[in-house]
């Protein structure tokens, strides 16, 4: 059986060099190629028939994450599984990484456990760290809903109710003139509510600024009313 190729990626020096030796030694393995920079490996992904079945992908090269876009790369060029090699378990990159087509994550003091990785994600098996990628996403999703909630709330506080009464006829294809005849006020009234919307905003039209605001939800949380009070 023909050995596992493997492509790595790491700008520590020493610890490549360690990292290599010890795969070597493992009888079905090989190490194929080694490169230590962003730019290096750019061109390898770009240029070089694919060298390796595995690629193991360090997360921070030069201290930037220029793995993320790496692995990738890696993916898409040479068709690679990419495993990301990582120092501590820094959610917020790692989730990013399995976002750009990584397979599995390991922390770099765990090296010896490495072999068997390499061999389950050749292998097409599932990701030893499935459930902590999934934990992950779980809190990524979470933060996101947080994000959005103080979202809500921040133009919540920022736009006036009558504001959100004009952003939503404006979302739902009125005119000015049509508003301004609906909650019997000037046009020139109308003209300084959608002003104020775009300043707060910070909106290029009135259009763009009711987007924003059904893309919060906020039309969901109340009703358009007429004169008369009545709801539509």
């Amino acid at each position: 059986m023909e050995p596992i190729r493997i492509l790595i990626v790491e700008d520590d020096l020493d610890w490549l060099r360690g990292l290599k030796a010890y795969l070597n030694r493992q009888p079905d393995l090989s190490v194929e190629d080694t490169v230590s920079t962003a730019e290096e490996a750019r061109e390898l992904f770009a240029n070089a028939e694919p060298k390796a079945d595995v690629v193991l992908m360090d997360i921070m090269l030069q201290d930037e994450p220029a793995g993320i876009g790496l692995a990738e790369q890696a993916l898409l060029s040479w068709g690679a599984k990419v495993i990301m090699l990582t120092s501590m378990e820094e959610k917020d990159f790692i989730f990013r990484s399995f976002q750009a087509g990584a397979i599995d994550y390991q922390i770099k003091s765990r090296f010896e456990e490495l072999p068997a990785i390499i061999r389950a994600v050749h292998a097409r098996q599932s990701s030893i760290n499935a459930a902590v990628a999934e934990q992950m996403r779980e809190e990524f999703r979470r933060l996101k809903r947080l994000e959005h909630q103080f979202k809500v709330k921040e133009v919540s506080d920022l736009i006036t109710p009558t504001e959100l009464q004009v952003l939503e006829m404006i979302d739902q294809g009125h005119t000015q003139t049509e508003i301004a005849n609906r909650f019997f006020i000037s046009l020139r009234t109308v003209k300084i509510h959608v002003g104020h919307i775009l300043k707060k905003l910070g909106s290029p039209s009135s259009k763009d600024a009711a987007q924003k605001i059904r893309d919060l939800g906020l039309f969901e949380r109340g009703h358009t009313t007429g004169g008369d009070g009545k709801e539509d």
